[in-house]
């Protein structure tokens, strides 16, 4: 688990109900038991600094970094995807946003595989090169692809005729996600599943977060289509609901850690 990685864990299921910000040493308590090392955290925490993510603020404890409002909303929507609260039915509309061409010179590759990860994250599938596909409107694509400097077009849409299946294995690869969503249960099941009512909550926290540190992958890699579009059996129902069930058993010790962890000067 790497440092940066395990502070946007660590704020989006933990500090973001707590003001969103934290000293620095409590950071450094926390990740402790994931196995970073201080240096390692401190690093990652400028680095988020100089990215926007977080900003440093003076705590009664003393120096500490606080969650900027740009990283507050990404938190909020990652957490209506993590623990699947919000989603409604779906109308069997698709949401479309075709983009121009982006010029070299405005927009290098870094910038540009950077943008397809972020459209990802919110969903979207690509059809082509320059067109995107999401079962949902996100809110937040707008502005992404205006601070990117992106010329593009968005059209809500229904699909009205065609082969379904091979239209979604063009925007993502479908058989990967389920593939992996089986993986991820096959490797958190012993270790979520060694918890038990004696463990110290220091264990429980760490195993909670492996669990939801493993979960919060597919926010990059299933873009949550509705069932009606999906193959039969789906193995992201059953990873979701092994999820579900092992971060609310797990989440009092982990509560009570993180909380541990805050108090300490």
């Amino acid at each position: 688990m790497q440092a940066r990685s395990a502070l946007f864990d660590l704020y989006g299921d933990h500090l973001r109900q707590r003001g969103g910000r934290a000293p620095i040493a409590a950071l450094i308590r926390l990740l402790g038991p994931l196995g970073i090392a201080a240096p390692a955290v401190r690093t990652a925490v400028s680095r988020m600094v100089r990215q926007g993510w977080l900003a440093p603020v003076r705590l009664p404890s003393g120096a500490g970094y606080q969650l900027t409002p740009r990283a507050m909303r990404r938190l909020d929507e990652a957490a209506t995807r993590i623990y699947r609260t919000g989603r409604g039915g779906w109308d069997g509309r698709f949401d479309l946003i075709v983009v121009a061409p982006p010029d070299p010179a405005a927009l290098g590759r870094a910038e540009r595989d950077r943008l397809a990860a972020d459209l990802a994250f919110l969903g979207y599938g690509r059809l082509d090169a320059a067109v995107w596909i999401a079962a949902r409107p996100a809110g937040e694509a707008d502005q992404l692809l205006l601070d990117a400097g992106v010329r593009f077009d968005r059209f809500s849409a229904a699909y009205t005729g065609g082969d379904a299946a091979a239209m979604i294995a063009r925007a993502w690869n479908i058989s990967a996600v389920g593939a992996a969503y089986a993986g991820f249960v096959a490797q958190l099941a012993p270790i979520v599943g060694s918890v038990t009512r004696l463990t110290d909550d220091r264990t429980a926290y760490a195993a909670r977060c492996a669990l939801v540190h493993a979960w919060r992958a597919f926010l990059f890699r299933d873009p949550q289509l509705p069932a009606s579009v999906l193959p039969p059996d789906w193995p992201g129902t059953a990873a979701a609901a092994f999820f579900d069930r092992h971060a609310a058993r797990l989440r009092p010790a982990a509560d009570r850690f993180v909380d541990h962890c805050l108090r300490e000067n």
